[in-house]
């Protein structure tokens, strides 16, 4: 018999959650989003770390309406809950092919403008960290970039060979962005020339997830088939590591926002969630989720979020 590792906090709802996301601002750090039916909450997390009575709470803040299933969630880097007004911008990718801005200040002031551009399902969305552009992939084999400035132009489309599945803006570049492809290549673009700088062959398919790291900017992670493998974009033509780490298809691959070392990915069978070192194959957190709805490392504490059918599961990571 396997031993899964018992999530540290959950929380239970009446709606089978489809996206989750927590946000990565340093001002809004406990700030988290997740999509049900036809809504989505925001809502605060407290972990015991935080406490002084040493307990996990949370609080329900605002649910906003939303007409269509959500399949990628991600928060402005303007968002942030130490002004005042507070000011919380993210967008929400639907099944209706739409991208949605939703702005609110958490109190009366709230807004919506759509973004229509895809002509299919959007796979991931993202901001660059200047909060100049948002990207997204789609299965209509496009990444198209939107310039805030100009109310959400699309200024650039790259066309790909195959599904978008991952996008990724550089740690510290606010004009190269990362593109995953489901038939496994992975593209570094430049928005302002408009070119690719460095595309990767990833040695299985289909390709589901990429991230990049934000402690190492030269170390990207792809999850193609049930392997997770990392590269190092200074010496691309082959990977610096290769495991196998789910049986079958993968879904989703994280870097932990505090290390490059730590890496979680979803993967079959049972749509586990596995959360491991980059120089381990042995899981220090193993769980099946089977309706999964997202993943989110938490930006300051060690803890990952995972959303399985109608519950918000927490767990906490060993840093050594």
């Amino acid at each position: 018999m396997r031993s899964f590792t018992p999530p540290s906090h959950v929380l239970t709802f009446s709606d089978q959650i489809t996206c989750f996301e927590i946000c990565k601002n340093d001002f809004a750090y406990n700030l988290i989003c997740f999509a049900g039916d036809k809504k989505l909450t925001l809502a605060l997390i407290q972990f015991p770390e935080e406490s002084e009575v040493d307990t996990f709470a949370w609080e329900r803040i605002k649910d906003i309406y939303h007409e269509s299933r959500c399949s990628a969630l991600c928060f402005a880097p303007e968002t942030s809950l130490a002004c005042i007004p507070k000011t919380v911008i993210f967008c929400a990718a639907g099944s209706d092919f739409k991208l949605r801005i939703f702005r609110t200040d958490l109190q009366n002031s709230d807004t919506v403008q759509d973004l229509k551009g895809h002509s299919n399902y959007v796979n991931d969305v993202n901001w660059d960290t200047e909060g100049e552009y948002l990207a997204s992939v789609s299965d209509d084999h496009s990444c198209k970039i939107w310039n805030v400035e100009s109310n959400f132009e699309t200024v650039t489309t790259f066309c790909l060979s195959s599904a978008g599945m991952s996008v990724k803006w550089h740690p510290e570049d606010p004009h190269k962005v990362l593109v995953a492809e489901k038939k496994g290549i992975v593209h570094m673009y430049n928005v302002r020339s408009q070119q690719a700088i460095i595309s990767i062959e990833t040695p299985k398919f289909p390709l589901m997830s990429a991230d990049w790291s934000l402690e190492n900017r030269f170390c990207i992670a792809t999850l193609a088939g049930g392997d997770v493998i990392t590269w190092d974009l200074r010496h691309p033509s082959s990977p610096t590591d290769k495991k196998q780490m789910h049986e079958d298809c993968g879904r989703n691959i994280l870097f932990s926002p505090s290390t490059e070392l730590l890496i979680a990915s979803i993967g079959r069978p049972d749509i586990t969630l596995k959360v491991y070192t980059s120089k381990s194959v042995v899981p220090q957190i193993e769980a099946p989720l089977k309706l999964f709805g997202g993943i989110s490392f938490h930006n300051r504490l060690p803890y990952i979020g995972a959303a399985c059918d109608r519950k918000l599961c927490f767990w906490k990571i060993k840093l050594k």
